[in-house]
């Protein structure tokens, strides 16, 4: 993969600490890493640079100026898709439990409608391809890692500042917030993420996902709800 050195200068996606968010993306970024996604689902590991610039209808120069190399691209792309999982803002000071349970509905709902799209399930197939050390030796991107990084220990980055505000205000009862969040991640994911990866055609209509939101929330109130609290004894 050439480029020369001025392109391979890294990318301003990769300083921004907000890119979880997509903030730190400008329409144009967010239309080329969209393409990209599209060409995942195309044509998985054969993806390249100039599929993508010809896809997105730019320059391979500008893809390099803004994402690195491929590595680069695909962390992007990552990055991108995870930040559609969005973590609706509480107030750390006066959450109340109808605001907390506002927040982790909306991250399950977010989290269950990325993982079933054709670009997470084609994204996640090709990331398989190519974890552990002996891809690498093959010279392949670990772009499990990237998955992983960018992914699934991101959004619990995103999401434990809400369950420590939780425990802060003596809604949530837990010990350790990683584990909390394994819970509540197991409780919304169940086995859903492994059959759409196998090819299982499930029906993730929105009125399911809101359902399995919910219910993964109430679940999850029920194992780490605090016992009683500033409104009370807990329901149930």
């Amino acid at each position: 993969m050439t480029g020369g050195p001025a392109f391979r200068e890294k990318s301003v996606l990769h300083i921004v600490p907000d890119i979880d968010t997509g903030e730190a993306l400008t329409e144009r970024q967010k239309a080329v890493l969209d393409a990209a996604l599209r060409l995942l689902v195309e044509e998985g590991d054969q993806l390249t640079m100039t599929a993508v610039a010809r896809r997105a209808s730019c320059s391979k120069e500008t893809l390099y100026k803004w994402f690195g190399d491929r590595d680069g691209l695909l962390t992007a792309t990552v990055q991108w898709q995870a930040s559609k999982v969005r973590v609706a803002p509480v107030d750390g000071k006066g959450l109340d439990l109808a605001s907390l349970t506002a927040s982790l509905e909306r991250f399950a709902s977010d989290w269950l409608k990325v993982i079933s799209s054709d670009t997470s399930i084609a994204l996640n197939r090709v990331a398989i391809g190519h974890a552990g050390p002996i891809r690498r030796k093959e010279g392949k991107d670990n772009l499990g890692a990237v998955v992983l990084e960018n992914g699934r220990f991101a959004l619990a980055k995103r999401l434990k500042p809400v369950l420590e505000a939780g425990r802060q205000n003596g809604l949530l009862d837990f010990a350790d917030a990683e584990t909390a969040f394994r819970t509540f991640f197991g409780l919304v994911a169940r086995d859903v993420q492994i059959r759409l990866l196998l090819g299982d055609r499930l029906e993730l209509t929105e009125a399911a996902i809101g359902g399995d939101a919910a219910r993964a929330t109430q679940q999850f109130l029920a194992l780490h709800g605090a016992k009683t609290g500033p409104q009370g004894p807990r329901a149930g």
